[in-house]
């Protein structure tokens, strides 16, 4: 994939001083390594009257699926081996892979930053870009909805699905041509419009969307974002459609376009709230007690390593991940799509070396003994078990407690006792369309005792959430502790002399 930024220019005012401002000789081809591939500039024409500067991203479509994965131990990455994966348009056609790579190599660029050329660096420049192939999700109006407000005119011609074939019509692709032959836009502030717009465009990234994005997303829409008459949908397609990071950005950049309207700056205006006045406290998820339940226990338990089994998008993953004292950290699901989601959100192909090294996913079935997880101080099997069939327990059960063996183990469960006081719930209704079952109290404790006393472990209960007085907290949680050995020698025997008095 690859584009082109063209200028004009005079023998005053060359159109070389481009190389300039985008710290890149003409005369010489620059090349980068880009997380995907390589990024190589080069100028197909410079002279004062005209310059051209071509970037050319080179996509490796395989390490679009294996980057970090590696052979190091517990380097991860995206678990997913579908030919879609290493078949697609990412190698030709321009999208959020072209976009960073945009970021990175004309990053100086970008922040309107050239020691050379500082007087040039405001100037607004007549400019062309051109991108061969890019999705467009929306087609060619969405396209000038975009960049027409901005400045640019643009031309998009839908590129034919054959061109041998003209009654298959056209594809989702347009060859963009934008021109500002006024002179009306600086050369940092088109590819700012290019950073956000072209993955806008796509309408796909090819990273996980982190809170950071927003942050990203405002440094590169500055002075143009907050009053442009598409900005739901851009920041909304920006950051993957994430509502909770679309309405931060949303009310940040409202504060923005308020600032400018009262020629003030963004923190007079955000001062509705005093920091000091009380506000109404908002209830804490279920999800997020839960995971702080878990977390006080592995760490009253003492683990370093510890298995997250039936992890599924890679939450309590992620929040081990954020305490040192956890030095192996084990994801396993049987869900290729549920790894591939946890792969992304934890980040692993961007992951330093260290911190990688700390954390594997893995497919594997709890259903079945697995050797890989043997030898760790802790598991943790979090709102899993009523995923499986009742009479698939018992293999569940050996698996972990009988064969794996960890020293704790942590099982949380919702109570359906309290199910009475969900009232979106419809009665009868289980939580969640998958739950096989929900336990009452005396169920689940019933279970958990008879798995503790025939492989060995000691059984406490832990409420977790508000432990209502008449039908007890909403979730469950048993923790198993390995029982000692004198424990354990005791009961055997004492199990012994009731056989023989049998």
């Amino acid at each position: 994939m690859f584009l082109t930024i063209s200028t004009t220019g005079t023998a005053e005012r060359p159109a070389t001083d481009l190389g300039f401002l985008l710290h890149k000789h003409p005369d010489n081809r620059h090349t980068r390594s880009v997380s995907y591939g390589t990024a190589h500039v080069l100028f197909p024409e410079a002279t004062d009257e005209r310059c051209t500067a071509a970037l050319l991203l080179e996509v490796d479509p395989v390490a679009l699926v294996r980057r970090g994965k590696g052979k190091a131990k517990g380097r991860g990455g995206a678990p997913d081996a579908a030919l879609a994966q290493y078949v697609n348009d990412r190698p030709y056609a321009a999208s959020s892979l072209l976009a960073v790579a945009l970021g990175a190599v004309f990053s100086s660029a970008m922040r309107g930053v050239c020691a050379a050329r500082p007087q040039r660096v405001a100037e607004p420049l007549p400019l062309r870009v051109e991108v061969p192939a890019l999705p467009a999700r929306g087609g060619a109006e969405l396209v000038r909805a975009l960049f027409e407000p901005l400045g640019w005119a643009v031309t998009a011609t839908p590129v034919p699905l054959d061109v041998r074939f003209p009654e298959w019509g056209d594809s989702r692709y347009v060859h963009l041509v934008l021109e500002a032959p006024d002179a009306t836009l600086t050369l940092g502030e088109a590819l700012r419009h290019l950073y956000v717009l072209l993955p806008v465009l796509d309408d796909a990234k090819h990273y996980w969307v982190s809170p950071d994005e927003v942050d990203k997303l405002l440094r590169a829409g500055e002075g143009w974002l907050a009053g442009h008459p598409e900005q739901d949908v851009i920041t909304s397609r920006y950051l993957s459609r994430r509502r909770s990071l679309t309405r931060d950005a949303r009310e940040r950049l409202e504060l923005v376009r308020l600032a400018d309207a009262d020629d003030t700056d963004v923190d007079d205006i955000d001062n509705a709230v005093d920091e000091d006045t009380d506000t109404e406290e908002k209830p804490v998820p279920l999800a997020v007690r839960r995971r702080e339940a878990i977390l006080a226990e592995l760490a009253d338990a003492g683990a370093g390593r510890v298995l997250d089994l039936g992890c599924g998008q890679g939450q309590l993953v992620q929040a081990l991940l954020k305490d040192v004292r956890y030095t192996e950290i084990v994801g396993v699901d049987v869900s290729m799509r549920a790894l591939t989601v946890a792969s992304r959100r934890l980040g692993l192909d961007r992951m330093g070396e260290r911190q990688a090294g700390r954390v594997q996913l893995m497919q594997g079935s709890l259903a079945y003994t697995d050797k890989r997880l043997k030898g760790y101080d802790a598991a943790v099997l979090s709102e899993v078990v009523e995923h499986l069939d009742e009479a698939r327990l018992p293999a569940l059960e050996y698996a972990v407690f009988g064969s794996a063996r960890p020293r704790t183990v942590l099982v949380t469960t919702p109570n359906v006792e309290y199910n009475v006081r969900w009232e979106s719930l419809p009665a009868g209704h289980a939580r969640h369309g998958d739950h096989r079952f929900e336990w009452t109290r005396a169920q689940f404790a019933e279970w958990a005792r008879r798995v503790g006393e025939r492989h060995g472990y000691d059984i406490r209960f832990v409420p977790v959430g508000d432990d209502d007085p008449e039908v007890g907290p909403p979730t469950q949680m048993a923790v198993f502790t390995q029982e000692t050995k004198a424990a354990g020698a005791g009961r055997a025997a004492e199990a012994a002399k009731k056989d023989q008095v049998a």
